[in-house]
């Protein structure tokens, strides 16, 4: 009895991606499903859906954060709301954080997506895979290009949030279970890093927060509510909502407890501003992955990237035994990521603490003049070099070599080249050149971290305009003086002289 639903399953699940076939631009050659496309949700998977109360065929939506490189996987359940089946390291993103602005600036994109049947390719070269849908509407408005940004597997990305094949296969198989279920579409979230009120006013003065704010409000919808926010573009930016957002509205009514988590979280963000929380941003070489993924990681002392959890919401042994195929620019990966100081405009903030000559008192020539009688005055003290973001010799070292020019392809043979944060990207008022292989990250000369500031030597004080004739008329007096002093000597020998 058990065999012919799980066989007309099957055959569901191969009609369903027979039809999906036409959408797809990744494909591998091979005309129809494959077995990889209609292989059922792993035993594990279904246990855990059994003890949260979930059925394989409820609705889904998808969660990604690119700092925590992690994918979120939620099922809606019997009361409507969502809860987190389970959640997934991402093995590879790639760019900066910030929404995808370019078709080849291997940015990763973020917003919201919606992700329908003919999205799916069972026939992925990279094992299998789905596209996020870029552009949508609000990235149209705001003149963003590119295509073909898709979540699958292989450790390789160029723009892309990749899998391992595990990894993937899983994730299809939960969807695809869904959408036989259903469901039309389901929503997927993308997130710079998880939109928690720390997060938020650590990237406070990032040039892309004003994006990650709007992107929040559709966040705190979400996690307030539990509920799938509807979606809408008002110019440029997002709308979320019910109802109303479905109608066109540009300013939804906002639920209560949207509205409680919003000022309960700006309240937060306020408190940590307050308490002196540097703004910063975070420096990639070229995206990240999830530590787990990497050979050097002790699985036994991995702590969630989530934030309060206090156990691994996955198996870090199993996943530093998947197959990551051919991982894109490894070397970019083992620098891992900076984070660099801010200012108010978005600047690095290159001084701090710099000693002021005005007020430093080894430096002035009052204190120059203020030498005992008799001993040498001592010249301005030069304060040491002033460290800016990394500590350097007192003496200046010598001008680093610059590193050898290359050109790093991927393992999909993309080549395009991207843009290196600590070399420009700070410089924002500045268009941005077309960067090239020849000039991503590896050939960029290093930034000099450290200024050597000395302030200027202290001047002898200058002598007032009539000094030299007061300084003539007081010799000539000496003079007087001392020929008055023989002559009235002179007088007096010859008095005594004269006495008998």
């Amino acid at each position: 009895m058990t065999a012919r639903p799980a066989f007309a399953r099957m055959l569901a699940a191969a009609a369903l991606t027979a039809l999906l076939l036409g959408a797809c631009q990744d494909g591998s050659g091979i005309n129809g499903p494959t077995a990889r496309s209609i292989a059922p949700i792993a035993p594990q998977t279904l246990a855990l859906m059994q003890t949260k109360g979930m059925q394989q065929s409820d609705p889904i939506t998808i969660r990604a954060y690119k700092k925590e490189a992690e994918m979120e996987v939620w099922k809606k359940g019997g009361d409507g709301k969502y809860a987190l089946l389970k959640t997934f390291p991402i093995c590879r993103w790639s760019g900066q954080l910030g929404p995808k602005t370019r078709e080849g600036d291997r940015q990763t994109p973020e917003g919201f997506y919606t992700i329908t049947p003919g999205l799916m390719n069972p026939n992925s070269s990279y094992y299998l895979s789905f596209d996020t849908g870029f552009p949508n509407a609000v990235d149209r408005a705001n003149g963003r290009s590119g295509r073909y940004l898709m979540v699958h597997g292989t450790c390789s990305s160029a723009g892309c949030f990749a899998m391992t094949d595990a990894t993937i296969a899983e994730i299809y198989a939960i969807a695809r279970e869904a959408f036989i279920g259903g469901q039309r579409s389901f929503q997927f979230q993308s997130y710079p890093f998880r939109m928690t009120a720390k997060n938020m006013a650590k990237f406070r003065n990032d040039p892309n927060a004003p994006f990650w704010r709007n992107l929040k409000e559709g966040s705190d919808y979400f996690e307030a509510l539990r509920e799938e926010p509807k979606i809408g573009a008002c110019g440029t930016r997002y709308v979320f909502g019910g109802a109303d957002v479905a109608a066109g509205s540009c300013k939804p009514k906002v639920e209560p407890l949207v509205a409680e988590k919003r000022a309960e979280d700006e309240r937060e963000i306020a408190e940590l501003v307050a308490k002196g929380t540097p703004a910063v941003r975070m420096a990639y070489l070229d995206g990240g992955q999830n530590a787990v993924f990497r050979p050097q990681n002790n699985p036994t002392t991995f702590a969630s990237l989530g934030g309060t959890e206090t156990v691994l919401p996955y198996d870090a042994k199993e996943y530093g035994r998947h197959n990551l195929g051919e991982v894109s620019r490894p070397e970019t990966l083992a620098a891992g990521p900076e984070e660099v100081e801010i200012d108010v405009k978005g600047r690095p903030v290159m001084l701090a603490a710099v000693p002021s000559p005005t007020t430093t008192a080894s430096t002035t020539p009052k204190a120059v003049a203020a030498a005992k009688p008799g001993e040498k005055a001592k010249g301005p003290v030069r304060p040491a070099p002033t460290t800016l973001m990394a500590a350097r010799p007192t003496e200046p070292a010598a001008e680093p070599e610059k590193p050898a020019r290359i050109a790093i392809a991927d393992a999909d043979g993309n080549s395009d080249g991207y843009q290196q944060l600590l070399g420009k990207l700070f410089t924002k008022d500045k268009p941005a050149p077309v960067v090239t292989p020849a000039t991503d990250a590896a050939t960029v000369e290093p930034i000099k971290l450290a200024a050597r500031i000395e302030p200027p030597a202290a001047k002898p004080a200058a002598k007032p305009a009539h000094a030299g004739k007061e300084h003539a008329e007081h010799k000539a007096e000496a003079k007087k003086t001392e020929i008055k002093k023989t002559e009235t000597k002179k007088v007096e020998a010859k008095k005594a002289d004269a006495k008998p």
